[in-house]
This record gives C-alpha cells, sequence and structure tokens, in this order.
C-alpha cells in the first residue's frame, strides 16, 4: 500500500519559485544582517498573565508529565504484553505513527517544549533525585565532571545514525516488543548518565532526539528569553544558571542573560521558577531568524546539521515502491543472499556520505574563489545552516502525508491499546484509512509545496545574511561564493521534489 505522490502541477510551481530565487540570488548576494524583533507574550493583556503563572509554577508542568509517562507505560506494556501486529498495538502506532512523525510538527508551535516533557528524561529525574519537581539533594548523583572528549554532539549523532539503523534497517517500527525494549534502554541510558555526571548530560550531548529537536528549535517562532535583559545584565546571583533553594540548576549550563540559541534549551522552566525578578518568559519572534544570523554553529554542531539533512532524504529513499528490490539487487551483488541487513547498512552509510561530499566540494569551490584569508572549516561552518531549514521543510511535508494518511485508525488502537483479540489489517482496511484524511488530497499537496518553497527561501536568506562577513571586497567574487551555495540549496530541493512526487509505502 503506497501514497500517491505530490502531482506535476505543484512540482511546476515550486521549480518556478526556484528559478526566480535563484535570479534574486544572482542580483542580490548579500544582505547586511539586522536586528529582529520580537513580541513577549508575558507582556500581552490575558495571555500574558496565564503564561506568568504557568512558569513561575510547577504544577502545571509536573500534571503535564505525568500525562506524559502515563502514555510512555501503556506503550510499554502495550509493547511487552500486547498483540505482535503493528498496525493494532498502541506501542508501534504511538510511537511511530503519532510521536516520530508528529514531533518535528510539535517544533513548529512549540520549539524544545517537548523536552521538558519527555518521559525518558522524567522517569531518570524521578528514579535518580527522587522528587516530583523540588530541588535533589547533592547526593543525589555522583555530580562527575562530564569528559571533555564527550561535551559535544557527536555522541547524539551516532546514536540518531543507530536509530535510524534500527528502525529503517532492523524493524524496529514493525515490531511492538522491539519498539518497548527501544524505549526502556533510552530511559536506561538518561537514568545512568543523571546517577554519574552532573547536570544533564544525556539532554545536552547524548540524546538524539533531543538534540534534533533542539536545532531544528532555530526555526521556531517561539523561545524562552529574558523580558527585560536589563535586569538580567546587573544580576549577580545567576539564580538561572545556579538554581535556588528550591530549583534544580539549568540542566544544560545556559545563562539566561548570554542565551541566543535554542538549540541547547530544554524548555524545562528552572530559569523562570528560579529567578527571583520573575524576568523569564516565553516571546515570539520571527520563524528561523536564529539560523538566519543568530546561531553559531562548532565544527561537531555543523556536521549534526549536514547529518540531519542526509537522514531526513534517506527515510523518503526507504519508503519508496523500489526500494526493497534495490536491497535484493545490492545483496545479490554482494554475494549476501536474501540477508539484506548488509547491503541495508551500506547504503546507509553512502547516504550519510553522499550529502555531505556534495556539500563540502560546493564549501571548497567557496574557499578557492574566495580571498586567502577565509578558513574551509569556518566556511563548512558557517553554511552548513543552509541545510537546516531544506533538511526540516522536507521533514515536515514527509511526516505530514504520514501523518495524515495513516492516523485515521487511532481511535481505534486507543480503545484496545495492547490488541487483544484482533487480527491483522487488510489491504482494504488501510486503504480507508487511508482514504479518511482530515484534509482534502489537494490541501495536504500545497501545503507540502508550501513547505519546500518556505525551506528554499529559508536557506537562501542563510546564504545572503551568512555571506555578508565575507572577507571579499570585490562584488562580483562575493556573488560567485554565493552562487555555489545556492546552487546546493537548489539541488537538495530538487531532489527532495523528486522524492515527494514518487509514491511512498506505509509506515504499518
Amino acid at each position: 500500500m503506497t501514497h500517491p505522490g505530490l502531482p506535476w502541477e505543484w512540482a511546476y510551481l515550486v521549480w518556478t519559485v526556484m528559478g526566480l530565487l535563484y535570479f534574486w540570488m544572482i542580483i542580490r548576494p548579500s544582505v547586511q544582517p539586522t536586528p529582529t524583533g520580537h513580541l513577549a507574550i508575558a507582556r500581552m493583556p490575558v495571555l500574558g498573565s496565564l503564561i506568568r503563572y504557568t512558569s513561575v509554577r510547577p504544577a502545571f508542568l509536573v500534571v503535564t508529565k505525568l500525562i506524559f509517562v502515563t502514555i510512555f507505560l501503556v506503550i510499554i506494556a502495550a509493547g511487552l504484553y500486547g498483540t505482535p501486529f503493528p498496525e493494532r498495538n498502541a506501542a508501534t502506532i504511538l510511537t511511530w505513527n503519532l510521536w516520530w512523525t508528529g514531533l518535528v510538527l510539535l517544533v513548529v508551535l512549540t520549539g524544545s517544549a517537548w523536552c521538558s516533557i519527555c518521559p525518558w528524561n522524567t522517569l531518570a529525574n524521578w528514579l535518580v533525585k527522587r522528587k516530583l519537581w523540588r530541588r535533589a539533594g547533592s547526593n543525589s548523583s555522583l555530580n562527575l565532571r562530564l569528559p571533555k572528549s564527550l561535551r559535544t554532539v557527536w555522541p547524539a549523532l551516532f546514536l540518531l545514525i543507530a536509530l535510524t539503523w534500527l528502525e529503517l534497517g532492523a524493524g524496529v517500527t514493525t515490531d511492538p516488543f522491539a519498539t518497548a525494549i527501544l524505549a526502556l534502554m533510552m530511559v536506561v541510558l538518561a537514568t545512568a548518565s543523571l546517577a554519574i555526571f552532573e547536570r544533564n548530560g544525556f539532554c545536552n550531548y547524548f540524546c538524539p532526539v533531543g538534540r534534533t529537536v533542539g536545532f531544528y528549535a532555530q526555526l521556531a517562532p517561539i523561545e524562552l528569553r529574558p523580558i527585560d535583559p536589563g535586569i538580567c545584565a546587573r544580576c549577580t546571583t545567576l539564580e538561572c544558571y545556579n538554581g535556588s533553594s528550591d530549583v534544580d540548576p539549568c540542566p544544560t549550563r545556559l545563562v539566561m542573560g548570554r542565551l541566543k540559541q535554542n538549540t541547547y534549551c530544554t524548555s524545562c522552566g528552572n530559569c523562570a521558577r528560579s529567578c527571583h525578578d520573575q524576568n523569564v518568559a516565553w516571546r515570539l519572534r520571527s520563524p528561523s531568524a536564529e539560523a538566519i544570523q543568530d546561531a553559531r554553529p562548532h565544527w561537531d554542531e555543523a556536521w549534526f546539521i549536514i547529518a540531519l539533512l542526509a537522514l531526513t532524504g534517506f527515510h523518503g529513499l526507504t519508503m519508496l515502491s523500489d526500494w526493497q528490490a534495490a536491497l535484493v539487487e545490492v545483496a545479490r551483488a554482494l554475494g549476501t543472499g536474501e540477508h539484506l541487513l548488509v547491503s541495508f547498512t551500506g547504503s546507509l552509510i553512502a547516504a550519510l556520505a553522499l550529502p555531505a561530499l556534495v556539500y563540502g566540494i560546493f564549501v571548497w569551490f567557496v574557499w578557492r574563489i574566495g580571498p586567502a584569508k577565509e578558513n574551509y572549516r569556518t566556511l563548512f561552518c558557517r553554511f552548513a545552516f543552509v541545510a537546516l531549514p531544506l533538511a526540516f521543510a522536507y521533514h515536515l511535508a514527509h511526516n505530514l502525508n504520514h501523518l495524515l494518511r495513516e492516523g485515521s485508525g487511532l481511535w481505534t488502537v486507543l480503545q484496545n491499546p495492547l490488541g487483544i483479540g484482533t487480527l491483522p489489517a487488510s489491504m482494504a482496511e488501510k486503504h480507508m484509512r487511508m482514504m479518511e484524511m482530515i484534509v482534502s488530497p489537494g490541501t495536504l499537496h500545497a501545503i507540502q509545496a508550501l513547505l519546500l518553497i518556505t525551506g528554499v527561501v529559508v536557506a537562501n536568506r542563510v546564504i545572503q545574511r551568512r555571506s555578508y562577513s565575507l572577507a571579499t571586497d570585490s562584488p562580483w567574487q562575493r556573488r560567485a561564493m554565493v552562487m555555489q551555495i545556492s546552487a546546493f540549496s537548489f539541488l537538495v530541493t530538487a531532489f527532495h521534489l523528486w522524492l515527494l512526487m514518487q509514491p511512498m509505502a506505509m509506515r504499518l
């Protein structure tokens, strides 16, 4: 059973916009960075009071955590003791069809707020600190300093690749028992990290979902920031970093007065509750403003973004109707017979290496064209953010297709989470699920096309803003450098457009 792809008329629209954008980049290759505006929600008449109230009191957050922990425990129970049919089991339906597909959409609406209610971290905190919300004693953890070699996002990147291998190669998505075991393993990792190391090294450096959400949150229209920066500038106690007598310190070691990026903020609210001036709250901003000019990636972060771009495209490739047949042919060529895991692993490695190689080549052209004072590694990191909106836009478009077409059977599964006494879904039932969409196919296609267009528009804005500081006084030299990165942006978008036009297999 496959989903129909994006029709040609929408593809023509995307191609037309891409051509106009490329022409615009020739005319105006760079734009001077300007301060971005924001709107403090806390200063709104009614909503502001509600935000302030819920931000400084833990009750709302604790209740929300309890709800999601309960759902998580239902998933574990369903996976361990429920039916092996994935389309009838709450473990696979809730994890892969609802949460994994809807998580990226949630980032658009709430930024990194998912991390504040994540059941993995919630259970780890309760198990180690043995408190629901108050600050734990100093003996709750060994509080060892995380080794410097691990204070990067490389561990999270390796775990993200491993998660992709398990999801798409080992078939965890179609195995309720394996899904439950994988979820329990993540809780064990989070708990072990919190019990051994200070603060929250798991969320900061190891969690593949948290780091993905963190990078995508740079494109979100919401952020947790000071209401009055002047108050933070005069602060000497730094409760946002150190915590208070009742509130734990920031788990990811952030100082609110210096915070410029959403990347490592888990939206836990510790800073809002500990600040004696109540100077921390949510505020709205221009979407993607952070990725366009504020974020400053390091070498490991740049590689994470490029890998994220590669893995989103790889997810699409694995759901093509001819994917399985292609794996069989590769396995036969390698002499592994019907064992497809080797050919899948090779394809995953190739899917990671090829986009990185292509991006590296385009950056190399920029480096060669530009003045000698420009460093290749610096350029690689600077323009890595071009890949972020491209990955995010396709990830949204791809996941939205699965969420809307395969979400109609959710209520039936919730009525019988363990799937007791059920039979596998017939092709007719799967077809009915796919057809019972809450929006029309035309609306879905329009949203998908708009998402691709938005992704390439934001990528071009990233190029224009970040190319302004290129060390060159020659307009033609700057234009030639910018056109190289623009070509990479359009090449990736063309590939994503082709993927969306192909029939896609259902997840379950």
